[in-house]
């Protein structure tokens, strides 16, 4: 044995993780947010109904929560988890819009409001 060196000192893997789910893990938030972006942009064109993708974020989202606990596969909890994170996100696709929506419309009318004050204000 080298000096410094034990058994113990290389990475520690999960009982039960694979290789894959290993890999999936390490990436799984970034895998997500992906994802959520690339369905966010059909939702928003009108590619994908937002009922639709809630309806589906609902299904995965409820389904991973009611079946993660019996997957055996480290690689199969991965992904499902992947699936449900970028499902919930895309969820918010609809609220995000929602909300941009109605701020841009606060703000045409604020804007309106003093365009027409300053044209009433004015001496001609």
């Amino acid at each position: 044995m080298e000096y410094g060196r034990s058994l113990g000192s290389g990475p520690a893997l999960e009982h039960g993780s694979s290789r894959v789910g290993r890999w999936l893990r390490a990436r799984r938030i970034r895998i997500a947010f992906w994802i959520a972006v690339a369905e966010g942009i059909l939702i928003v064109f009108h590619a994908i109904s937002w009922w639709a993708a809630i309806a589906v974020a609902l299904l995965v989202v409820v389904g991973w929560f009611g079946l993660a606990h019996r997957l055996r596969s480290d690689t199969a909890r991965q992904a499902g988890w992947i699936a449900a994170v970028s499902q919930a996100l895309v969820a918010l696709v609809p609220v995000f819009v929602l909300i941009v929506g109605t701020l841009a419309l606060i703000l045409v009318g604020i804007l309106a409001v003093v365009a027409l004050v300053l044209l009433f204000s004015s001496r001609d």
